[in-house]
């Protein structure tokens, strides 16, 4: 097993598992101190907008298209030109923000209006007048996150992978503190989410600036322009669509969930978040490591690497994602309840939020590949191959938001979602096949019929040991804790005895 790339992966992992563990701590109080009703539809949507942005101009198109430029440039070139092309490339990414955000202060009703038209249709004007108020506080997290990720991208490009995957945990921080105690000092209480967020951007770039600092890479302003930021424009540009189409498919859901009932964005969100756990301690720490290892050894000319660093990812991403899918579905209630259901966030919101949680949890393993397949193309310096899969699969998502939000409304819009996930990321896989970057190999296929057959055994134990939906309603918060984490702690075990039994090495894969 590559060593280096698995070590990189459990470093990224280890610390977004730290993250996303107080971002549900975050979530329980959001839930225990304003519930799921329009108050928190009106934040979410003006916190998802730039959440969804900071996707495409931060971890999502920007870092996909930088990383490898800053990779091919240090390994071929001087560490005097690597310094050039991130200050040239920083100082464009800075002003174009600049303008973004202040346009988007300025018009927020305008901008709440194209996301959430919902809102501005409801007799009542209220919602509408809130979500724009927030927005213009939660907006410039986008400049400040997307500053960050430019900050991350360069510490990942020289193997320093614990940093910006820490640095979410000062966000969860930041909105949990405002939360508790922010609230308690303002008219409308809900407002001190978003000054939450706006005081994690801050936190988490500051962060960033010493150990840049301590690499001898802190970007500096710089005049002119440089070769580096046309072929940014050019890759990032199509890079938009094609990394970040899930955050897209989950934008248009909350747009359509806008015109809906009261608590549908809500309901969305929370399973959202559950999902994004396993999604972020799998698919986006392989992907983070992925990029800068892959585009490493394509700037080397090593297609050995290349391809062997391409395989390790699918193994790990279906060792880990194929279980978590099964689990998702299988506990979606039980989780939402242990989680979430605490004094303003009731026994319907729960059912509510679990039936999307089980469609968005279905589509698990497709969302983990296109996290891993994408940079294959990115890091080759393709950005068309990814647009083009990835406009099929979004176009595809609206239609069948339509037709399912009809028949199943807020679930409707999360089975949509994960077939627009399948679809993508087979399509990503048949274009791998069809240029012949990737082929999978027997081995592969054996280590998956094998993971399919573990899951299925541990699927079996859960249905069989675990409590009924009743007993969780019942229980207090400990033996709700205490009950599903058994369960999760022995399912796992069960699992991987069952993949040791069946032959599957974690040393030899």
């Amino acid at each position: 097993m590559d060593r280096s790339f698995l070590k990189s992966s459990s470093v990224v992992t280890g610390m977004t598992f730290l993250s996303r563990i107080l971002g549900l701590v975050r979530d329980y109080f959001i839930a225990r101190y304003f519930g799921a009703n329009a108050l928190t539809d009106a934040f979410l949507v003006a916190f998802r907008i730039p959440n969804f942005l900071r996707r495409l101009f931060g971890e999502g198109a920007f870092s996909q298209a930088f990383v490898p430029i800053l990779a091919d440039t240090k390994a071929n070139k001087s560490e005097e030109e690597v310094q050039k092309v991130i200050n040239h490339i920083g100082t464009k990414f800075l002003t174009v923000l600049i303008v973004i955000t202040l346009i988007t202060v300025i018009a927020a009703p305008v901008v709440i209006f194209m996301f959430a038209w919902g809102f501005y249709f409801s007799e009542d004007q209220m919602q509408f007048n809130l979500a724009s108020d927030m927005l213009r506080i939660t907006f410039p997290y986008l400049l400040l996150i997307s500053l960050t990720a430019f900050a991350g991208s360069i510490l990942n490009t020289y193997d320093k992978f614990a940093v910006p995957a820490f640095t979410p945990v000062l966000l969860n921080i930041s909105m949990i503190l405002s939360a508790v105690y922010l609230s308690q000092h303002m008219d409308t209480p809900i407002m001190a989410l978003a000054w939450g967020v706006f005081f994690g951007g801050v936190a988490q770039l500051l962060f960033q600036i010493p150990f840049l600092i301590k690499i001898k890479k802190l970007p500096r302003l710089a005049r002119g322009n440089h070769p580096a930021v046309k072929t940014l424009k050019k890759r990032m540009l199509p890079a938009l669509f094609g990394v970040s189409v899930s955050q897209i498919n989950l934008l248009i859901d909350t747009m359509i969930a806008s015109v809906l009932v009261s608590g549908s964005v809500s309901w969305l969100y929370y399973s959202d978040r559950l999902l994004e756990l396993p999604l972020a301690l799998i698919g986006i720490a392989l992907a983070t490591v992925a990029l800068a290892k892959l585009s490493t050894h394509f700037a080397n000319k090593d297609s050995e690497k290349f391809n062997r660093t391409i395989e390790y990812a699918i193994k790990i991403g279906l060792l880990l994602g194929v279980p978590a899918c099964a689990g998702l579905v299988i506990l979606a209630e039980p989780l939402i309840i242990t989680l979430f259901q605490y004094d303003k966030f009731d026994a319907f919101a729960s059912y509510q939020s679990s039936l999307s949680l089980m469609a968005y949890g279905s589509g698990l393993v497709a969302f983990i590949m296109v996290k891993v397949l994408a940079p294959v193309f990115l890091s080759r310096g393709d950005t068309k191959t990814p647009v083009k899969v990835g406009v099929i699969a979004m176009v595809s998502n609206v239609f069948l938001n339509v037709i399912f939000a009809y028949y199943f409304a807020h679930m409707g819009l999360a089975i949509a979602t994960s077939i627009s996930a399948v679809i993508n990321a087979l399509l990503l896989y048949y274009y791998l096949n069809k240029q012949n970057i990737f082929n999978v190999s027997t081995d592969l296929y054996q280590i998956f019929f094998k993971i399919i057959v573990a899951s299925f055994i541990m699927t079996i134990f859960i249905l069989t040991f675990t409590y009924e939906v009743n007993y969780y309603l019942n229980a207090n918060v400990w033996l709700r804790i205490s009950s599903i984490a058994t369960i999760i702690t022995i399912a796992i075990i069960v699992y991987f005895v069952s993949l040791r039994i069946l032959g599957v090495r974690m040393k030899k894969l």
